[in-house]
């Protein structure tokens, strides 16, 4: 799966999860998790909707580090890789 297509599926999640409107066609790589408004709690569904979206299995805790977009995708990436 490319990064794109990665990140469009990323975009049609946050717009699905998120509590408060995030313009997800602005949406880029630098952008953190922070700007999209994720609580500690909200957070907790985007993990589980980008789990059954890309068919993962991964621990929340393995995400602790990742800051950006495109973090996300890098990890997603390598997940799919393993």
């Amino acid at each position: 799966m490319t990064r794109e297509k990665i990140m469009q599926t990323l975009r049609n999640i946050v717009d699905q999860a998120a509590v408060e409107p995030v313009d997800t066609e602005n949406m880029i790589e630098d952008t953190t998790i922070g700007e999209l408004g994720f609580d500690s709690l909200s957070v907790l569904d985007l993990i589980y909707d980008v789990q059954q979206a890309f068919g993962l299995d991964f621990e929340v805790q393995e995400l602790v580090t990742i800051n950006s977009v495109g973090e996300l995708i890098d990890f997603l990436e390598e997940e799919m890789k393993g």
